[in-house]
């Protein structure tokens, strides 16, 4: 990597001050709408840079806005911080070790996310007061990415309507251009409602709300024959009606996780589970109801903005790991299995090399990839903007994301470099979008070919509200 872009030299003039924040969000390590001291070390860095702020951002306590600049286009850098529960794990450690019994812990990388995409957002703001260029960066604070849909609230209240362009990253075992495949999907908890009884002495007179969700889990178990291949149905009990087996279950909750390859066959799918649940509820003689919990959009690709991205990562090249970033890969990776390993390659193209530990290199655009989707609500900011993402290696190749083996190397010195050559790729990207108005007006263009060609519809329903909890009184 040759340092010869200006944009590149203010981001790294804030390296420290963001490498510090990243290990303070993965040192506090909060979930789904409770990420009140991670949005706190945001907003108090993003005050340091000057930042304008808008707390409490679309009604959600832990999302925040800080925007800089005047006038001209307004490019969005999304960021994250919430972690996953039940994924406590010692930094730097190449064996699990919990800090703490179920505790949590960022698996998914958000910590060096959001840190990253404040730094991108910082290095643009201080580009445009130094050139005097008029347009504006804004820095989206964004919490729940993991299953609390906080970004299809914030499109749905309107934050991105005067937006002219999104760009966001991903920690990753590979450097590339994220590809724009994502599966849409839905979270419903279907509750029944039964009749209690004595199960021993008098069973005849109970209806189990109990029984009725074990039969729905059945007919969704018989639905996945005749699901489309890319559809995917998970589920998990929250309220099983008790604990006492002598009591027929008079309430129990079931929350299904219902995704598809596009809103349309998200759309259809969900109805099909419907039927179930109904037919549950019909051979238990119970009662039932639904509640959308939360829903995404699959990604919408931008192909102008993606080339952008891909020119900025070809010319940073490969993030550049040291003998002792190698050492620790090496450890980690004897943790993994073969099939571990292999995913990173299918998902780029390779044949699987046993000699990497880390990505040297920077993948192709247009890579022939195989290997399953997750969901992201990032999806639904490609629906409201042109977006871009770069996905960014930060840990050994072959590392499952979700495991304790993210969290291990969430702090180490590879993963901080990643973030910084992340945080590079987008402010420089950012500011091409600046400089080129063209680019931007043919961002948009495809964008709106896209929407003409299947319009967008929220995956929430508008009465349905984020499930906001309240701050933890320590």
């Amino acid at each position: 990597m040759q340092n010869t872009n200006p944009i590149w030299d203010h981001v790294e003039s804030h390296r420290e001050e963001f490498i510090g924040l990243s290990d303070r969000v993965f040192d506090t390590p909060e979930t789904l709408y409770g990420e009140f001291k991670s949005v706190a070390e945001h907003k108090r860095m993003l005050e340091e840079q000057g930042f304008r702020i808008t707390e409490n951002a679309a009604g959600i306590p832990t999302a925040v806005v800080g925007e800089a600049g005047e006038d001209g286009p307004v490019i969005a850098i999304l960021g994250e911080f919430d972690a996953l529960p039940y994924l406590s794990q010692e930094a730097g450690a190449a064996e699990h070790k919990p800090l703490e019994d179920g505790g949590n812990g960022h698996g998914c990388g958000h910590n060096l996310l959001g840190a990253a995409a404040l730094l991108a957002a910082t290095a643009v703001k201080d580009w445009l007061a130094e050139n005097n260029i008029k347009a504006r960066v804004r820095y989206y604070g964004c919490p729940a990415e993991e299953g609390g849909a906080a970004k299809t609230y914030m499109v749905r209240e309107g934050l991105f309507d005067d937006v002219d362009a999104a760009i966001s990253w991903h920690p990753a075992t590979f450097t590339a251009v994220n590809e724009a495949v994502s599966l849409a999907n839905t979270r419903i908890d279907f509750t029944f409602h039964g009749k209690a009884a004595h199960a021993a002495g008098a069973p005849e007179l109970g209806r189990s709300a109990l029984d009725a969700v074990e039969l729905m889990n059945i007919g969704v178990n018989y639905l996945r024959e005749h699901m489309p291949d890319s559809a995917r149905v998970h589920y998990a009990y929250l309220d099983a009606g008790g604990v006492a087996p002598n009591v027929i279950q008079a309430k129990a909750t079931v929350r299904q996780l219902v995704r598809a390859s596009s809103l349309p066959d998200l759309r259809d799918l969900v109805k099909r589970v419907k039927k179930i649940a109904e037919g549950a509820a019909l051979m238990t003689e119970t009662r039932v109801e639904s509640q959308v919990f939360s829903g995404v959009s699959n990604l919408l690709g931008n192909r102008p903005l993606e080339e952008v991205m891909q020119s900025e990562l070809e010319l940073l090249g490969p993030v550049a790991f040291d003998d002792a970033d190698q050492a620790f890969a090496e450890e980690i990776r004897k943790t993994l299995t073969a099939a571990d390993i292999a995913t990173t390659f299918r998902r780029i193209g390779m044949k699987p090399d046993p000699k990497i530990a880390l990505c040297d290199f920077v993948a192709p655009l247009d890579r022939i990839r195989e290997g399953g989707e997750g969901s992201t609500d990032v999806g639904d900011v490609s629906w409201a903007v042109p977006t871009v993402q770069a996905r960014v290696a930060t840990c050994a190749i072959g590392t499952p994301f979700h495991t304790w083996q993210t969290v291990a190397q969430g702090k180490a010195p590879a993963a901080h470099k990643g973030m910084i050559h992340a945080a590079k790729a987008m402010a420089a990207a950012a500011t091409r979008m600046i400089k080129d108005p063209d680019l931007i007006d043919t961002a948009k263009r495809t964008h709106q070919e896209h929407l003409a060609a299947t319009p967008y519809e929220c995956p929430i329903p508008q009465d349905v509200k984020p499930p906001l909890i309240q701050p933890s009184k320590s």
